[in-house]
């Protein structure tokens, strides 16, 4: 994924609405005979049960980056019954991709990432609509994109595209499901600033070009991207479901080597240009502008 900078619209914090969308059933629609079977083990669940399998199939997620984390991500999230995936990159598939982007085949190097997730989605899951966006997010596209869904997982895999999606995300109120991976490492948390923190409270300003080494120089370790990218949607799904204890203000960090998990706590800078009180206007000169990519 890549981005070309950040947006300069200038829009009030919104208050995140219950999702909408009904994935072509309807919330209080019957399940089908074969919905039954196929969701059988969530239904017996009391924790989710046919409510929360109804709010999944009303529920819109969007992946951005088709790629080591969107692509886990997207699978458990159409498993799970989700009504609607969107999933935006423009990349293609390429055969280093392969080793850590199990969505894919072979046959599908050289096709447009998107387009092969998309086959692949509706045949694990013909319940679940899945939108494909043959693009790269940008100032002119992130809002606008962003808007119909409910819950952010962000699978980017570049620091521009992570601002990004993280000023939209705050201004158009909606939760921020990052994941990022290194190496043999992993980090997981939820931003959501109307009740922790956001990207830029733990990290005011991008690094320098050159002093974080991109996937392809660093390398990574095939399967971290695929044990981080399942924590997104289990997150997305919690949140859906308004179950159990979201990952905000809570940073995991990963460490595949040692087989150890641990958890930091986060806390909103009350001096974050972003998301602190009285950041926001309609003045769109208080609106931090993300790096150009």
């Amino acid at each position: 994924m890549t981005a070309k900078g950040a947006s300069r619209e200038s829009h009030p914090r919104r208050r995140r609405r219950a999702p909408t969308n009904d994935g072509g059933g309807g919330t209080s629609a019957p399940f089908l005979p074969e919905e039954l079977v196929r969701y059988g083990r969530h239904l017996i669940l009391p924790e989710v049960g046919a409510e929360g399998q109804r709010k999944l199939r009303a529920a819109k997620v969007l992946v951005v980056g088709a790629g080591g984390l969107g692509t886990p991500a997207a699978l458990y999230l159409a498993a799970a019954g989700v009504g609607e995936i969107g999933v935006v990159d423009g990349d293609v598939v390429e055969l280093s991709n392969l080793p850590r982007q199990v969505l894919y085949s072979t046959e599908d190097v050289g096709r447009p990432k998107v387009v092969a997730a998309k086959e692949r989605l509706e045949s694990l899951n013909p319940h679940s609509r899945i939108v494909a966006r043959r693009e790269p997010l940008t100032s002119k596209n992130v809002l606008r994109t962003l808007r119909p869904y409910d819950v952010i997982v962000d699978g980017s895999d570049n620091f521009p595209t992570r601002y990004l999606v993280n000023d939209a995300a705050v201004l158009l109120g909606k939760p921020d499901i990052f994941g990022a991976v290194d190496r043999f490492e992993g980090q997981l948390t939820v931003f959501d600033a109307a009740r922790g923190p956001c990207y830029r409270c733990l990290f005011p300003e991008p690094p320098r070009p050159d002093a974080v080494p991109a996937c392809a120089e660093a390398g990574v370790l095939g399967v971290l991207p695929g044990l981080v990218g399942v924590l997104q949607a289990t997150e997305a799904l919690k949140l859906i479901l308004g179950r159990g204890r979201p990952m905000i203000g809570r940073l995991l960090l990963f460490d595949a080597l040692g087989l150890e998990v641990r958890e930091l706590k986060v806390g909103k800078n009350p001096r974050c240009a972003l998301c602190s009180k009285g950041a926001l206007s309609r003045d769109d000169s208080r609106y931090p502008a993300s790096p150009r990519g």
